[in-house]
């Protein structure tokens, strides 16, 4: 199959918890689309006022508009559309949603040219590790999408529309725009792919769902150094609870312990091993 019928087409890769959602907090559900998550921002007792963040898989769009109808009631959309960042397996079905939904999209400035058309994202690195997804990774899109029309950069000021209560958190690395988004008064956190709850390069951890924190996706992330201050900045607000991009929802010790340990350790857990620093 060629990278762009899988661009468009639902690619034959499915963990145990796709189709799956949990309720993190009453205001924050986490449903997994294949290998990835999305998250449904806001309290089905207020069923006008939600927000989508990311959009899955290619093909993705039924699965995602049945999902928000189950949870927000029948011909619900979302107040608009919030992006971690603009790859394949986070913008499959985006242009599809827009389209349905009609609703703004916001990204970091530095994520707009992959969400205009205007630029790729370097190729994976299939060498970057052992595991099969990282092997297979070869073959996955790494191509922009244009959304343009929907389009609108987060504010500067660190603040997220529709929810007064967060805040964004530049964390690039992973892609130039990588955004992150933090709750204070609770500290939650939706991280995207700054950091994930599952080695994302490990085809049985992926398809098993095995939690464990790791770095971002290795075949993914061109600029180590910033993936690392990312991570050691988003370990300074100790979240205490957390909702990835890849994995299941953590919290409490196993969060705290687990994202202080990659912290200190980047180089050596989260880094490949071509591109650690010499000690």
């Amino acid at each position: 199959m060629s990278k762009q019928s899988m661009s468009k087409r639902k690619m034959p890769l499915t963990s145990s918890q796709s189709g799956h959602g949990d309720e993190a907090l009453p205001d924050l559900y986490r449903f997994t689309v294949q290998i990835v998550n999305i998250c449904f921002i806001g309290s089905p007792a207020a069923p006008q006022d939600w927000i989508l963040l990311d959009a899955g898989m290619p093909g993705s769009r039924d699965d995602i508009i049945d999902a928000a109808e189950q949870r927000f009631g029948s011909d619900c959309k979302p107040q608009h559309i919030l992006m971690t960042h603009g790859h394949f397996d986070h913008v499959g079905a985006l242009r599809e949603l827009a389209e349905h939904w009609d609703v703004p999209i916001y990204a970091h400035a530095q994520e707009l040219p992959y969400l205009r058309g205007e630029a790729n994202y370097p190729p994976p690195d299939s060498r970057a590790d052992s595991g099969l997804v990282n092997r297979l990774s070869s073959m996955f899109p790494h191509s922009s999408v244009d959304v343009s029309e929907w389009l609108q950069a987060l504010p500067e000021d660190g603040s997220v529309p529709g929810l007064p209560e967060w805040r964004t958190i530049h964390t690039p690395g992973h892609t130039p725009g990588h955004v992150s988004f933090f709750r204070d008064r609770d500290k939650a956190l939706l991280a995207g792919d700054a950091f994930v709850t599952v080695r994302q390069e490990s085809l049985y951890k992926v398809l098993t769902q095995q939690c464990e924190i790791s770095g971002p996706p290795r075949y993914f992330t061109p600029d180590w150094a910033a993936a690392k201050a990312s991570v050691q900045r988003l370990n300074e607000l100790r979240p205490e609870l957390a909702i990835t991009g890849h994995g299941l929802t953590v919290q409490g010790n196993r969060l705290t312990r687990g994202l202080d340990d990659l912290a200190r350790n980047f180089d050596r857990l989260a880094v490949p091993a071509q591109e650690r620093p010499v000690e």
